[in-house]
């Protein structure tokens, strides 16, 4: 799409929720419009603005301007990392796609497997960060933007999340702002022209998103959840309650332990190593969604942003702990590493334990690394030959973490951790995940706690609103965090305290009931071919059990293919 004389063009994906408004004050501005788009209303933004127009655009968006009266290319990435953007540059040609497999089609592009990004990959389970898994392509971040002008690069970021200074406020106040804000959240990402619904697992997060859609809406709001057989994670019973509750139009759909017919697609549509094993039904969740709706909102980033994971809570203790003398440290360190051996090794409760004994005797940074990472530094050295270590910075992953850490206002660890969630485990893996399930199927996921005026508004809360102090939730009593709470403030009301207090358990997948070697053997012959020195599998089958790299013996291809 161009504006009036055809010398601003422009190529987008994404949506702009508050494009009206703006186009309202572009048309007092003069400007002419061919379309009711959000497309064009961007363009006439940036005639008016330059770069600076980012600042005004409320939603989901990747895009690149060409502006051939400055002969320069403007290209730029939504704040919180909705929709990709790759890249290459290689001095003689720019190439731009929101798909890695679209720069790769072209001849000039090399599938040249970049072992930094298996570096990370290992560490995080995703590929974090400007990298891309093929050596010449780059991620462009979120919240920054990119400009080309005569054969040169810059890269500038345009936003960023500030915890402080905390708002002066008592927690019935910040309930309240959090509901408004949510609402109006909700409200602008209800606008649409195409059938839309909601992802509903019976947890806080997607629960009060549909209470605010029930309310917004004047007929039933369709509602979709997946299950499993395996009773220890499925969820259906309490989104049905809440779309009871809503009186909502549910449908559901059971997942089965049978990933290899559906491994092939999810490669292809993931274009680059990707470890999250909700990848699954997610993207059975997707489908689903697709067969009644074009669009879903989803509670995606509630617990980012209200400190939901039981890891923050375990940074907190551990700060709390670090300011106790040290007799109390050794102690507590001591009562935690006993207590790791009552349980098996692979229990998450040891995990748990083992983790703050870890934390307790380091940095506090690297004892909120020791909590995101699959493997730490000592453990992919346990996976890497002599030749393949000598070509990465083996701490990279953690150097990440730490500038991440640092790089934030936070004045606390809670806060701090939600910071490196917010720039890290969001962006690249689960709206990663979301995007891509969604897209492959050709529904449109939007997310209403990934907006960034509300994102701004709670990062902004005192922290102790988001951890209830030392105590662990008597589940399923009591939710997570003090951030749950807030949001119960909807929830408990209008949903039922059952219901809403409860972890969210819709992300885990049974993988224990697959066989891991046979899906290792389904992807030594989909990724390795024939060849006999590939070694894919093990890492694959070793995410799968979580045992250890001796524990699994890699299937021959030669006799499996």
């Amino acid at each position: 799409m161009a504006n009036e004389d055809g010398s601003v063009r422009i190529v987008f994906n994404g949506e702009i929720y508050n494009f009206k408004e703006h186009r309202e004050w572009l048309l007092s501005r003069g400007h002419r419009f061919k379309s009711r788009t959000d497309t064009e209303v961007i363009i006439h933004l940036y005639e008016e603005m330059g770069v600076e127009c980012l600042k005004l655009l409320r939603g989901m968006f990747a895009f690149a301007i060409w502006d051939e009266g400055k002969r320069l290319l403007f290209i730029a990435r939504d704040r919180l990392g909705k929709k990709p953007l790759y890249y290459r540059f290689d001095e003689c040609r720019f190439m731009f796609a929101s798909e890695i497999k679209a720069l790769l089609a072209h001849p000039s592009v090399g599938a040249e497997p970049d072992p930094a990004a298996i570096n990370h990959y290992l560490a995080f389970g995703y590929v974090p960060g400007t990298q891309s898994a093929f050596k010449g392509i780059q991620k462009l971040p979120p919240a920054h933007y990119l400009t080309l002008c005569q054969g040169r690069i810059e890269t500038h970021r345009y936003w960023r999340v500030h915890y402080l200074p905390k708002f002066e406020i008592d927690e019935r106040e910040a309930c309240e702002q959090i509901i408004q804000r949510l609402k109006e959240a909700v409200r602008l990402r209800m606008i649409s022209d195409v059938p839309l619904g909601a992802f509903l697992s019976g947890g806080i997060d997607s629960s009060a998103v549909v209470a605010m859609m029930a309310q917004l809406s004047s007929k039933p709001v369709k509602t979709f959840s997946i299950g499993f057989n395996e009773p220890r994670y499925d969820e259906r019973n309490y989104a049905r309650e809440i779309a009871r509750r809503f009186e909502t139009e549910h449908y559901e759909f059971t997942v089965l332990p049978d990933t290899i017919d559906v491994l092939d697609k999810l490669v292809w549509h993931y274009d680059e190593p990707y470890a999250d094993s909700s990848a699954l039904p997610t993207y059975y969740l997707c489908k689903l969604a697709r067969e009644h709706v074009t669009v879903a909102l989803n509670g995606d980033a509630g617990d980012e942003n209200f400190a939901g994971y039981p890891k923050y809570l375990m940074n907190a203790i551990a700060e709390r702990a670090r300011r106790s003398p040290a007799w109390a440290r050794r102690t507590t360190g001591l009562v935690a590493a006993l207590g790791a051996t009552l349980f098996s090794p692979d229990q998450m409760i040891a995990k748990k334990l083992r983790a703050l004994k870890y934390t307790l005797e380091t940095e506090p940074v690297l004892g909120v690394a020791q909590r995101m990472m699959n493997f730490n530094a000592q453990g992919r050295r346990m996976l890497y030959s002599i030749d393949f270590a000598a070509t990465v910075n083996q701490g990279a992953p953690e150097e990440m973490i730490s500038e991440l850490y640092y790089q934030t206002d936070a004045d606390n660890v809670v806060d701090r951790s939600l910071g490196i969630d917010l720039s890290l485990y969001l962006p690249y893996d689960l709206l990663v995940k979301v995007d891509v399930a969604s897209m492959a199927v050709g529904l449109e996921a939007r997310s209403p706690m990934v907006d960034h005026e509300f994102v701004e508004f709670v990062a902004r809360l005192p922290h102790r609103f988001k951890i209830s102090g030392l105590t662990f939730p008597r589940y399923p009593a009591e939710p997570a965090s003090s951030g749950a709470r807030l949001l119960q403030a909807r929830g408990s009301r209008k949903a039922g305290r059952k219901s809403c207090n409860r972890p969210c358990e819709c992300s885990i997948f049974d993988l224990e009931s697959v066989d891991a070697r046979t899906v290792a053997s389904g992807a030594d012959r989909r990724l390795c071919g024939s060849r006999p020195d590939c070694s894919v599998a093990p890492c694959l089958a070793l995410r799968l059990n979580g045992s250890t790299p001796t524990a699994v013996n890699r299937p021959d291809p030669r006799q499996s293919a």
